[in-house]
């Protein structure tokens, strides 16, 4: 069969491309066309082929880096591809000194985890007491407290149900960065697109392998199938940022008192490692945690002469992960894959190992995967339905089922919640439902030491500092300081490009990378947002493969007052690493715009007093519906100075606890 011309202009603008990467990146050209990915490229290599004929190639890479245009695009997107596949590969492992697995560790023989059973949606009954939608960390938590109570629920997911050692520890597919791939539990790319809305009105289609696209992990157990679990506790100042803080800021309608029993529950259940004693800004507790924090690392005995240097107090901060055996799931072996990385171990206690298995096991919950609920439907006072459609493709279009239920708790994330209320006009009476969307916008410093300070035990954050908090006159509110997750090569290499202390191309660039890998150190923390009724979802005219509008996510500028907020606690950190002994330090600063959301998206269903500024009341019940409750991070009014997990936990415990008072 002859070549045809199309095909000829690929292959050679794929060997050109290989060719560059190598002048960009030493070793990575060798590595060839399918590590590299070029088939996503091809759309874009015949101009950066066209660009580069005739030319030096190293002449030409810094005007390409930087030049507007296809021929830019693409060689940014060919360095990017080029970074990603020369460090997630094996071979340059050891001249970083990151391994996965410690000398003489193993991964358990028997984890003692299976994908957990399903039900086929041909299947499922006509009715349930009640229907879950999302089986994350709220939705996971509610069908136990759920069926606890002997109510039957029918819990949806839209993505698979898939047991964590069957997943790859693949660098480029990690859910933590952005390598221009899809990541492992993406939604399909082409069938789910969202709309990104620009301060200047402009609207721009995203697929999921686009950072804007703010996914979180789509699989039974959600997002908790591959966080970094850091397991913090709201404190009585986050719940009433408006009395301290003025007008900007809305206080919640509850206080730490009424929900410290529920974080105290899911911290016993599930499972949580921290220190024994409470710090400043932690607020006050009833139980020490089960287990005790996981060992120091190298980069804890630095730290902590700076912070003893600076007064500063200092402690692990909790995880969600096993520091020894904890409910028939081995403790964690410190391994360099976590955050981003569903765990061989199966010491991290997320939804699918602790709270689902735990529903299944009373026979009252029906787990429905790879099902999509399109819209809540007549809703009233003794129930509601559930359309729900199989993501499986099938002849004539996917299965539908309509499901009736005595009540309806969403808990798919803030932003897919959020468009399900849209897509069922419920709560959006007064304009709410999809305003206040938030997520963390992160800042800290990262620090380069003469000595190697990472000896790549897992998880990474080892020490952390609570004073930051509050009390940050005269900028309001503020987060925690703690060391990073131990960073796959792949993301060090865009930590490390990103804040200039790595040149981006070239033979230098692969030295410096050898040179600092293990000698620095990054402090961060979430910052303490202000909510802001412009960052919203509403939906767009585009559709999904099912011909439902899709998420539209607005942008905002992160205000004056965050940015001050956010410098001063960049500040702290590099104060503290250059307490620490780092040599040079570089601050990371958040996004001035940006849209807010992500794996730690809340606030599009605020619960409150008053049905004009909220969607939810304080039980999270929609306004106006009484079969109809939230049980995720939408509730949130603010999203605290930490990792919001627990909170949506708790809260998902309060929710579901009020639903089963109401039905038993």
């Amino acid at each position: 069969m002859p070549v045809r011309p199309d095909n000829v202009r690929v292959t050679t603008a794929r060997e050109t491309a290989l060719a560059f990467a190598e002048v960009l990146l030493p070793g990575s050209g060798a590595l060839g066309s399918a590590a590299l990915g070029l088939d996503r490229l091809d759309p874009l290599l015949p101009a950066l082929a066209a660009d580069l004929a005739g030319s030096r190639l190293e002449a030409a890479a810094p005007r390409l880096l930087d030049a507007p245009g296809a021929a830019g695009d693409a060689a940014r997107a060919l360095l990017e591809r080029a970074g990603s596949a020369l460090y997630a590969d094996e071979r340059t492992w050891p001249s970083l000194g990151y391994r996965v697995l410690q000398p003489g560790v193993h991964w358990p023989a028997d984890p003692a985890v299976t994908a957990l059973r399903t039900t086929a949606l041909a299947d499922v009954g006509d009715s349930y007491d009640v229907v879950v939608v999302g089986s994350g960390a709220g939705g996971g938590t509610a069908a136990h407290v759920l069926t606890s109570r002997g109510l039957h629920v029918l819990l949806v997911e839209r993505g698979p149900s898939v047991a964590p050692p069957e997943l790859p520890l693949d660098h480029q597919r990690n859910a933590r960065v952005s390598t221009g791939l899809p990541h492992q539990l993406d939604l399909p790319e082409h069938d789910n697109p969202r709309v990104v809305v620009g301060l200047d009105g402009r609207r721009r289609t995203v697929d999921s392998t686009d950072p804007e696209w703010s996914g979180n992990a789509s699989a039974v157990g959600g997002g908790t199938l591959v966080y970094g679990a850091q397991a913090w506790r709201l404190c009585p100042e986050d719940l009433a940022m408006g009395s301290r803080y003025g007008p900007r800021f809305t206080d919640w309608p509850l206080g730490y008192a009424d929900l410290e029993p529920y974080y105290e529950r899911v911290e016993q259940l599930a499972g949580v490692s921290g220190p024994a004693v409470p710090r400043t800004w932690d607020g006050p507790r009833r139980r020490g945690y089960p287990m005790p924090p996981l060992p120091d690392t190298l980069a804890t005995t630095v730290l902590r002469a700076g912070a003893d240097e600076l007064g500063l107090e200092t402690a692990p901060p909790p995880l969600l992960i096993s520091s020894r055996a904890f409910g028939g799931r081995p403790g964690c072996v410190r391994c360099g894959n976590c955050v981003g990385f569903a765990c061989h171990a199966n010491a991290k206690n997320g939804s699918a190992v602790s709270t689902i298995p735990l529903a299944l096991a009373t026979g009252r919950c029906t787990l429905l995967a790879d099902t999509v609920a399109e819209r809540v439907l007549d809703a009233g006072p003794t129930g509601a339905a559930v359309l729900l459609s199989g993501v499986r493709a099938r002849s004539g279009g996917p299965l539908r089922r309509t499901v009736r239920a005595r009540h309806v708790v969403l808990a798919a994330g803030a932003v897919e919640t959020a468009r399900l209320l849209l897509l069922s006009d419920l709560g959006n009476s007064r304009g709410q439902v999809g305003r206040h969307l938030q997520a963390h916008p992160y800042t800290g410093a990262v620090g380069v030491f003469d000595d190697v300070v990472q000896d790549g035990l897992g998880p990474g954050p080892s020490i952390s500092a609570t004073r930051y908090r509050h009390g940050n006159d005269p900028v309001a509110a503020g987060g925690i300081l703690a060391n990073e997750f131990v960073q796959t090569p792949v993301e060090a290499w865009h930590k490390l490009v990103e804040t200039g202390l790595v040149p981006r191309w070239g033979r230098t660039g692969v030295e410096a990378m050898r040179a600092l890998a293990n000698r620095t150190v990054h402090l961060a923390g979430p910052l303490q947002q202000t909510p802001l009724p412009g960052s919203r979802v509403t939906l767009a005219a585009t559709t999904d493969s099912r011909g439902l509008p899709v998420a539209a996510l607005h942008a905002t500028e992160l205000p004056s007052h965050d940015r001050a907020a956010a410098e001063h606690l960049a500040d702290r950190a590099a104060q503290w690493l250059t307490a620490s002994g780092a040599t040079t330090v570089r601050r990371t600063l958040p996004s001035r715009t940006a849209v807010w959301a992500g794996q730690h998206q809340a606030g599009t269903a605020r619960m409150g007093h008053d049905p004009a500024t909220s969607v939810t009341d304080p039980r999270g019940r929609v306004w106006g519906q009484e079969s109809v409750s939230v049980a995720d991070g939408s509730l949130h009014v603010t999203n605290g100075g930490v990792n919001p997990v627990l909170t949506i936990m708790a809260l998902a415990w309060r929710v579901a606890e009020a639903v089963a008072a109401d039905l038993t």
